[in-house]
């Protein structure tokens, strides 16, 4: 329990700061109204896809990392955080000079506002410069979790969001003399914290990972396999999972936009409820794969039941407020009565669904940190893709039954991967993956 929470603490205090600041942020863009809230929302979900691939390095810097550390390689660690970035960069930056230039051709197909077309093309165009860092992000992100310093990983999130809601309030009211700009302005500062973070991650990394050969070499050709081979199915996961939210948003697109606005509203919240679940889940897939690397397939397991039974504990208490206290926490963000209206019930319905939703988070990571990527890919993408999508766009704008019926959906979808991570993790096939 000690080492559950020594590691889970930093990790989740870091996530906890992140959670407040994409509220304020998203209460800061919600002042500009219902357009620039849906714009915003769904951009960001379209920059997350477009950074999966390269975000998903962090399993495979984070698995390799955490099996050294396993069997004792001190001095090695850092040589997979090394090709990680290599490949955030020699992916990133092409990468994004492609999407750059494909976004205002692409935008409009998944908005069908107009209005929300144009401001939210230009508001992905500016995230997308910060495609490379946001990969060396999640690839530092990996290395401290998997070597127990996360506590670093808690700071530098503090001061990349403390930086973006200055930014923005700079930027988007255009205070201290900067010209107002709206969404650009939102925009431009949250790209401008993702290089924050990545120049406090490399003056880190200077300080405190030389030794474990951080810039002193690349992995070899077989360990650089080994790498893309557990990352590349976790950026697949990550990238269906991204762009199936932002086919959802298509989805309430299509019943309105005040429901649009209504959804960015819901995840941000909901992303305040489960982040911390991700957070125990990252401390999980550390401790599974130093397990794994010492040879105790036992403690592995029983690690990732440990952690579900934290993480549920704590996360449950965050989540009653949903259910109890809805209005309260989105009229900070929803000014508009009838939209408030609308995300009344779908929120207490996420925060019914997040205990489930939590041990499916917490289980989910620890497969990825036992290196059972592969089976993880398999199972999200059919689920989300080939129920959870259909069902929602059958029972939102084909039948009519609007946002709630929507969001009973997500949450049955949830609940049903919860059930089979946790049937996969009971039978153990993952302690025997190869890394």
């Amino acid at each position: 329990m000690r080492r559950i929470l020594a590691l889970a603490l930093p990790i989740i205090g870091g996530m906890t700061s992140q959670n407040l600041f994409n509220l304020v942020d998203t209460a800061m863009v919600g002042t500009l109204g219902n357009q620039a809230l849906a714009a915003v929302g769904l951009a960001s979900f379209a920059n997350f896809m477009s950074a999966a691939f390269i975000t998903g390095m962090s399993a495979g810097v984070q698995a390799m990392s955490a099996r050294w550390l396993g069997e004792g390689r001190h001095e090695e660690t850092a040589v997979p955080l090394n090709g990680g970035l290599l490949l955030a960069i020699g992916i990133g930056v092409p990468l994004s000079v492609v999407l750059i230039a494909i976004t205002p051709l692409a935008f409009p197909w998944i908005a069908s506002d107009a209005g929300v077309a144009a401001d939210g093309s230009d508001y992905l165009q500016i995230r997308l410069i910060a495609l490379a860092g946001m990969g060396a992000n999640f690839a530092f992100r990996g290395y401290w979790n998997a070597i127990n310093m996360s506590r670093l990983y808690m700071g530098t999130l503090v001061l990349m969001h403390v930086a973006n809601v200055f930014l923005n309030w700079v930027l988007i009211f255009g205070n201290l003399g900067a010209p107002e700009l709206g969404v650009t302005g939102a925009a431009i500062a949250s790209a401008s914290s993702v290089y924050i973070g990545t120049a406090c991650y490399i003056v880190m990394a200077l300080r405190h990972a030389r030794a474990a050969g951080f810039l002193a070499g690349l992995p070899g050709a077989g360990i650089m396999r080994s790498m893309v081979n557990i990352s590349f199915p976790a950026g697949m996961q990550t990238f269906f999972f991204a762009a199936g939210m932002t086919v959802l948003f298509w989805i309430v697109g299509q019943i309105g936009t005040a429901e649009l606005a209504a959804s960015h509203v819901l995840i941000t919240v909901m992303l305040v409820t489960i982040l911390p679940a991700i957070g125990f889940g990252l401390a999980a897939a550390s401790l599974v794969g130093q397990a794994l690397g010492a040879k105790d397939r036992t403690e592995a397991k029983a690690v990732g039941w440990a952690v579900v039974r934290v993480a549920s504990a704590v996360v449950g208490v965050v989540a009653l407020f949903e259910i109890l206290f809805p209005d309260i926490i989105l009229g900070v963000f929803l000014h508009d009565p009838d939209t408030l209206a609308l995300a009344r019930w779908p929120l207490r319905v996420v925060g019914l669904a997040t205990i489930a939703d939590t041990m499916g988070m917490v289980l989910l990571n620890a497969h990825l940190g036992a290196g059972y990527s592969k089976w993880v890919m398999k199972v999200s993408i059919a689920l989300q893709w080939g129920v959870f999508l259909p069902a929602a766009y059958l029972v939102g704008p084909v039948l009519g039954y609007g946002l709630l019926a929507v969001w009973i959906a997500n949450a049955a979808f949830r609940a049903l991967q919860a059930g089979i991570m946790a049937n996969s993790w009971r039978k153990g096939r993952w302690a025997f993956v190869a890394v």
